[in-house]
């Protein structure tokens, strides 16, 4: 187990690049199986997930190769095999292989993923779709067995609800079937876009992603012959842009695309946060006087659910209250107590609403992150405070920021990962 170790209090100031999208590297891993050749992507952010995902490559004898963001995967002499029950577990988005194994060879087998536990994420859309393409689903033992016999055929499939991870699978296991799938009512996030362009460049025929009408014809054969580099993480940039209004005393967030961002970004200029949004950077100077605001999480492109625990540090700077109202994942709350540990002033219920009051000195003590984006809190909430902060449970943010102590050194931040035994 690792522990995030900061002395806070310290100005930050400098400028920090983004990394690729976690949310769109997730995918794009599993995706890379369907390819008849080596797949080669750039961007790629250095996280544990990441490595967890090549472990699980490994697994079906499919070599990969990851440095300075270059990743290689090789899926020319890939096997079916039990796919690693210790990597599945760690993180929830190895889900994809369903799809992408079920593209691939027909059917899949694979271990009920873990990940962060936020309340209930079911996987009943993605199953929805795979049987709507012919495929017979079972689930024995925290394992889940997909199979079609008579190969995928393309289907017309209506989600009962928006899911990001459901539009995504769905893709990957239609991209190989026969005829056509129409996919309605699917997600729109910038990271299905990234993964429709990189099936596309494969030869893959996916028309409409990005609205809520997505058309895949389905092809024979997929082939990488480009490199795809991967979009910004959008996540990851409106965390800094939180921290940089919070502690920052001018900070340049560089590899950003801002309409990736416009509920964030709006949500900071109505709060009286004074950026300078660029072409593809952000700059935020130090902020004086700021005024509460009420947020709303909602599917893409409203306010993402990743990026309310991140902001919930700064609303806490603010002279009255603010209030969140998280309509994705409403038992996403177990960062309040720990930032309350801190000093801060916030209230929530079970029904996903969050009151952030104005919070009083924040002075350094041990905390635990329960899950990533809980974990980002607190770190901002630790370089806020006085004195001495410890984030135990340290994997889970580490899961999904790249760089992370480098980029907060560089900035002037004084954080080190230690062995918390």
């Amino acid at each position: 187990m690792k522990k995030l170790v900061i002395h806070g209090g310290r100005p930050l100031s400098g400028e920090v690049t983004i990394g690729g999208a976690k949310n769109s590297t997730v995918a794009l891993i599993p995706a890379a199986i369907l390819s008849e050749d080596p797949v080669h992507f750039d961007g790629m952010p250095d996280i544990l997930d990441v490595y967890n995902l090549q472990l699980i490559l490994e697994s079906m004898n499919v070599s990969s190769t990851f440095e300075d963001g270059k990743l290689m995967i090789d899926p020319t002499q890939i096997v079916e095999a039990d796919l690693p029950s210790t990597a599945i577990k760690s993180l929830r988005a190895s889900y994809y292989f369903m799809g992408s194994l079920l593209g691939r060879f027909g059917r899949a087998t694979v271990t009920f993923p873990g990940g962060d536990n936020i309340g209930p994420r079911p996987i009943d859309q993605h199953i929805k779709g795979f049987e709507a393409l012919g495929a017979t689903v079972t689930e024995e033992n925290d394992t889940i067995h997909i199979v079609a016999e008579n190969g995928l055929k393309g289907a017309h499939i209506f989600l009962d609800m928006v899911s990001v991870g459901a539009t995504m699978n769905i893709i990957l296991a239609a991209v190989h079937a026969q005829g056509v799938t129409t996919l309605e009512n699917a997600a729109k996030e910038p990271e299905i876009i990234d993964l429709a362009t990189f099936l596309n460049n494969m030869g893959a025929n996916i028309r409409g992603a990005g609205t809520d009408t997505i058309r895949i014809t389905g092809v024979e054969h997929l082939g990488s012959e480009t490199t795809h580099t991967a979009i910004p993480d959008r996540i990851e940039a409106g965390t800094y842009l939180a921290l940089a209004a919070a502690q920052g005393e001018g900070v340049l967030i560089k590899n950003v695309i801002p309409e990736h961002l416009e509920a964030f970004i709006a949500k900071m200029l109505e709060m009286g946060v004074e950026l300078d949004v660029r072409e593809d950077s952000i700059y935020v100077p130090k902020t004086g006087k700021l005024s509460p605001v009420n947020i709303k999480t909602a599917p893409y492109p409203s306010f993402a659910t990743d990026l309310q625990q991140p902001i919930t540090p700064l609303l806490g700077m603010i002279d009255g209250t603010s209030m969140i109202y998280e309509t994705i994942y409403p038992e996403r709350t177990r960062h309040v107590p720990e930032l309350n540990k801190l000093g801060m002033n916030i209230d929530a219920d079970t029904y996903g609403e969050i009151a952030v009051h104005k919070s009083g000195e924040l002075h350094g003590t041990t905390v635990a992150a329960e899950e990533i984006r809980a974990g980002a809190a607190l770190m901002i909430a630790g370089l806020m405070a006085d004195g001495v902060t410890e984030v135990t449970n340290a994997e889970h943010v580490l899961r999904g920021y790249d760089r992370l102590v480098h980029k907060l050194t560089m900035l002037n931040a004084d954080i080190q990962i230690e062995d918390d035994f």
